[in-house]
């Protein structure tokens, strides 16, 4: 954007030089963005006037540089001084003075009034960043445009908002980096299909289709239905219990294990369709591509087998494909730009709504879609990358919140509600209302706990009825129209009631999988091709996840699997796209080759390498520097 500047270049005092008998000859030169503009000299003085206006073409980011020029006759002119203005800064200060007012309130308390959005506050507005206007649009709505980044929000940004949403960006760039890819997915897919599935035709003409590793026939075609798919049924079903007391399923006519009651298991199938549906997503913009999409489907087509497609990466998905797609949309939600949920406190990492989600207009629209997203996780059994806070599970489950539930997101508020709980108020000379202050985009308000809450006052006969009341106020903080509007998208693809079987905590594991990575269990069910357990490649490799920390187990895990989450049985209950797959290790190609992945089937081709350190430097390097599917 633009714009013409006229500059009027007053006047200057110079240090006068007793050596020169003679005053300067000065004169002002003013550059901008490659233009350069100049004025009239003034003869012999150290004090000169010009009253001369200039004019030149600037940018809101545009820095305007005045140099102080003495005029030499027979010599290079020398410069005497100079001084540089930021268009931005001066604009940011003028919109401070012109947009926001200070006031003193009744009671001798400052604070601020914002005469374009038309709200107050008690802290003082910080200009905005560098880079950063404010406009507002044809329906008066203000906005904000971040010019270094050419994107828009509806958020006021501050200093902290900016190095908040950088490190989001840096925790999404390690995030896909730690989904990288080397897999030509097409055409192993297809090498997998002609290798261990044959077409054939019965006596009636039928097409079937014979599936030599598991010695099984299936109607469906492998290539767009995958393949089996058992229908597990209760009996030769065994529940039991890991050491947490989280309890598993164990299926002893298969011998497998999984944390997904089969019950059900069998009505997710009975609800599920044939066919798939079709999201074509890039990577840019994924959030935006996503909620259009599936906002566009019905919600039942969204329970039909999924096919994720990333413009000019040439794949089929057998699987790997939309567990990268899960993973990596459900940290776009957290963006700050959308403003749709926070972290439940500063050591808890765990997701919450943001009450000030409302400053973004679509906000409840984008509510609805990640309800249907979120449904879809569950559905597809997939999993995503940050998980929700304990009472946020509770009430996907339906199941009411209790004042422990407060613990787990806010362990300072809880123990102070504790404390009033266990000690005599009237004795402590603690004096409390039926009122709370909530401070929202640094607006501090007060709520009422009941009706003119603010004029009673707590006492020992009546504090259970107040805990109660802010311990509910605390788990919902005015966040009840962006709830409504997450289950009403979650309940049209998968309605609460066939959740009735799980708690929060096997919610969680349904959700997240398990993250912290254990190399025992992951060395103890690993299989191997053409490589042996012994085969030294694999003791260098075996030795290399040793010396790393969970975090790059993890970005290993992803690259192999496409995703960091295990199942709750651990590496035992691997899956692929065909059912039960264990991590798999093959000796494929060259010792000058990078190790590639194939996510659908959880195998990592690893080249012969000749020593442990050409073996870390290849791994580190496929595992940090490459992004996509379908690449080499």
């Amino acid at each position: 954007m633009k714009a013409q500047l006229q500059v009027t270049v007053l006047s200057a005092k110079l240090k006068e030089n007793k050596k020169n008998w003679f005053g300067p000859s000065p004169y002002v030169e003013v550059a901008v963005d490659d233009q350069s503009k100049k004025t009239e000299k003034c003869n012999n003085t150290h004090t000169p006037k010009w009253k001369q206006s200039l004019t030149v073409i600037v940018s809101p980011f545009s820095k305007l540089i005045f140099r102080v020029w003495s005029h030499q006759t027979l010599k290079a002119d020398f410069l005497l001084g100079m001084a540089t203005l930021d268009i931005s800064e001066t604009l940011k200060s003028n919109d401070m003075k012109r947009d926001w007012e200070q006031r003193v309130d009744q009671n001798g308390r400052m604070y601020y009034v914002d005469h374009i959005e038309k709200r107050t506050s008690w802290n003082r507005p910080d200009s905005l960043p560098s880079g950063w206007e404010r406009r507002v649009d044809p329906m008066g709505r203000v906005y904000f445009v971040d010019h270094i980044s050419r994107t828009t929000t509806w958020q006021r940004p501050t200093q902290e908002s900016v190095r908040n949403f950088e490190e989001w960006q840096h925790q999404r760039s390690q995030l896909q980096g730690a989904m990288q890819q080397f897999n030509q997915s097409l055409v192993f897919a297809l090498f997998v299909l002609m290798s261990t599935a044959e077409k054939r035709t019965d006596t009636n003409g039928r097409v079937y289709f014979v599936h030599h590793t598991s010695r099984m026939t299936q109607w469906e075609d492998p290539r767009t239905q995958g393949l089996l798919n058992d229908k597990p049924l209760p009996e030769g079903w065994e529940m039991r219990f890991t050491v947490d007391g989280i309890p598993y399923f164990v299926d002893h006519n298969r011998r497998t294990t999984t944390y997904i009651d089969p019950r059900t298991v069998f009505v997710f199938q009975q609800l599920s369709m044939s066919q798939h549906i079709k999201i074509t997503v890039t990577r840019k913009t994924l959030f935006e591509d996503s909620f259009q999409q599936i906002m566009s489907f019905h919600p039942q087509d969204l329970r039909r087998r999924l096919w994720i497609i990333f413009p000019g990466e040439e794949g089929l998905d057998y699987g790997g494909v939309a567990r990268e797609w899960f993973f990596l949309l459900s940290h776009e939600v957290l963006n700050p730009m959308y403003c749709l949920f926070e972290y439940a406190g500063k050591d808890n990492y765990c997701l919450q709504i943001n009450p000030a989600s409302y400053i973004n207009p679509d906000h409840l629209k984008y509510f609805k879609f990640i309800g249907r997203f979120i449904a879809m996780s569950l559905f597809h059994g997939k999993f995503i990358d940050t998980g929700f806070s304990l009472p946020f599970y509770k009430r996907i489950l339906n199941k009411p919140l209790a004042l422990k539930d407060l613990e787990s997101i806010d362990t300072e508020f809880y123990n102070s509600l504790i404390w009033i709980k266990d000690n005599n108020l009237e004795e402590c000379g603690l004096e409390m209302f039926f009122s709370v202050d909530k401070e929202i985009l640094g607006e501090v308000t007060t709520h009422e706990l009941k009706p003119d809450g603010g004029n009673v006052l707590v006492t020992e006969e009546n504090k259970e009825e107040y805990i109660r009341l802010v311990a509910e106020w605390r788990l919902s903080r005015g966040v009840e129209e962006q709830t409504e509007a997450f289950f009403e998208g979650f309940n049209e693809v998968l309605p609460q009631q066939y959740l009735q079987y799980f708690d929060a905590k096997e919610l969680e594991v349904m959700l997240c999988g398990m993250q912290e990575i254990d190399l025992v269990d992951w060395q103890r069910h690993t299989i191997y091709r053409h490589y042996a357990r012994s085969s030294k490649q694999i003791l260098w490799f075996w030795q290399f996840v040793k010396e790393m920390d969970n975090e790059k187990r993890m970005r290993l895990l992803q690259f192999v699997t496409g995703t960091c989450r295990l199942p709750m049985g651990g590496f035992a209950d691997l899956m692929g796209s065909n059912g039960p797959q264990k991590f798999c290790i093959e000796k494929v190609g060259k010792e000058n080759w990078l190790p590639r992945s194939h996510t659908c089937f959880n195998r990592l081709d690893l080249p012969p390498y000749k020593s442990y350190e050409q073996l870390k430097e290849k791994l580190m390097f496929a595992i940090e520097e490459t992004e996509g599917f379908g690449q080499e």
